[in-house]
């Protein structure tokens, strides 16, 4: 089952947030739970380089933060760059890589989050750092940082969305050479993986911002599932999200696609605590004695590797969408990685070939833009494990690297509106 997800109207001026005059300050905070630190990013890169069409991409396994930071600014070369967004391994010490990616970029900002697994230029990878760098020639970008999304209220998004949005407009008037009237945006979510702010955030954002297409993922931490942070202005934040607002004249799609159909297998959520994703009953019986049965596995371990081959999913306005287990408890209680509440129907899903699923959305990008420059993608942790499980790491990290993907396995993942999990989203933007 695929979905995809073209562009949409995303003009600066034709949203109506938008605005052209008035100064702004550096740093303000949102009204309400949640603190927002701000800033405008469309810097210049390095003196006397000449732009290229390619986005540059780099990957490295250097242990040493100072080290990493100098082969990813190498890797990406000489070409002025607005943003940089980078994935590391939660293994890396987090100050000191902060610190040594602000030094090697300047006043290039930089953007980024842990993660469950790297997506490198090369594919699937491990232990690394990826980064990837947009080029001012192309893109203006503005970023936001949401601190305490656990207090996150409806209300924040509006303040977060006019402030991305009146210095975008800012920005686009300030450049040398103007992006012209068909320069359209969309937006990326960065936030905690354990936070289980998820749900809120990601939509209410997504109505302040209207006709800009968003996606987006939940930071990882190997699977410790212990502290996952992101990563703005130097520093790495726990329990907090960054928001990044791309305008380009490029052409792009925010897409989605799952390998998933639904099965004739229902349970119903009869006993649950919604505040921490957590099933007890399913059925009336305790959750994980209920999904092993369903699933053909009664008196089996529950795993990982098993909540990655048999997801069920919910049917949410006409589409069925994953709701993915995290782990299963000491009480036979089942943690989820989304939002889960007493009553839901859930039912077993069934997978089809992940490969061909793969393709059948390359083709509808293709379709869309061309041949992708680049794809930054967002992939579920656990559709990775069960690339390994079925042992097609290899064929999906080729496929990966030929088409120009580079991003990172996350706790969950995040399209317009939507949190789902054991999706593969993001942003496919093709050459000038």
């Amino acid at each position: 089952m695929s979905s995809f997800t073209g562009p949409r109207i995303g003009l600066a001026r034709r949203h109506p947030w938008s605005t052209l005059a008035g100064s702004h300050p550096r740093t303000e905070r949102a009204t309400g739970g949640a603190a927002m630190s701000t800033r405008e990013i469309s810097a210049e890169g390095p003196a006397g380089t000449a732009p290229g069409d390619g986005m540059p991409r780099a990957v490295t396994h250097a242990e040493r933060p100072d080290e990493a930071a100098r082969e990813l600014r190498a890797g990406l070369g000489g070409m002025a760059l607005d943003l940089v967004v980078v994935f590391c391994a939660p293994s890396y010490d987090r100050h000191a890589l902060a610190d040594a990616l602000a030094a090697e970029f300047g006043m290039v900002p930089v953007i980024g989050c842990t993660t469950a697994g790297e997506i490198g230029p090369g594919g699937y990878t491990t232990n690394a750092v990826v980064a990837v760098g947009f080029p001012t020639e192309d893109f203006c970008i503005v970023t936001a940082l949401v601190d305490h999304v656990d207090r996150f209220e409806i209300a924040d998004s509006t303040a977060i969305a006019r402030s991305l949005l009146s210095r975008r407009d800012r920005a686009m008037a300030s450049r040398p050479v103007p992006m012209g009237e068909d320069a359209r945006s969309f937006a990326m979510l960065l936030i905690d993986g354990l936070s289980m702010s998820e749900e809120t955030v990601v939509s209410a954002l997504h109505n302040a911002l209207i006709d800009i297409p968003l996606f987006g993922a939940s930071a990882g931490d190997d699977l410790h599932f212990e502290r996952t942070f992101v990563l703005h202005e130097g520093a790495f934040h726990p329990n907090a999200a960054v928001v990044a607002l791309f305008t380009t004249t490029r052409p792009f799609t925010v897409f989605r696609t799952q390998h998933f159909v639904s099965s004739d297998r229902k349970m119903v959520v009869t006993g649950a605590d919604p505040q921490h994703r957590i099933v007890h009953e399913i059925n009336a019986e305790p959750a994980g004695r209920e999904y092993a049965r369903l699933v053909g596995l009664e008196g089996e371990p529950l795993t990982p590797m098993i909540f990655a081959a048999h997801p069920v999913v919910v049917r949410v306005g006409g589409q069925y969408h994953v709701r993915s287990i995290q782990k299963v408890n000491d009480d036979e209680s089942l943690t989820f990685f989304c939002a889960i509440d007493e009553g839901i129907v859930l039912t077993v899903a069934e997978g089809v070939d992940p490969v061909s699923n793969f393709d059948g959305l390359i083709e509808g990008i293709e379709a869309e833009v061309g041949a992708p420059d680049l794809i930054l993608g967002c992939d579920c942790i656990l559709r990775r494990l069960e690339m390994e499980q079925r042992q097609l790491n290899a064929v999906m990290s080729d496929r990966l690297a030929r088409h120009r993907v580079v991003g990172f396995c996350a706790y969950g993942e995040q399209v317009n509106g939507m949190h789902v999990n054991q999706t593969f989203t993001g942003v496919a933007i093709g050459g000038r």
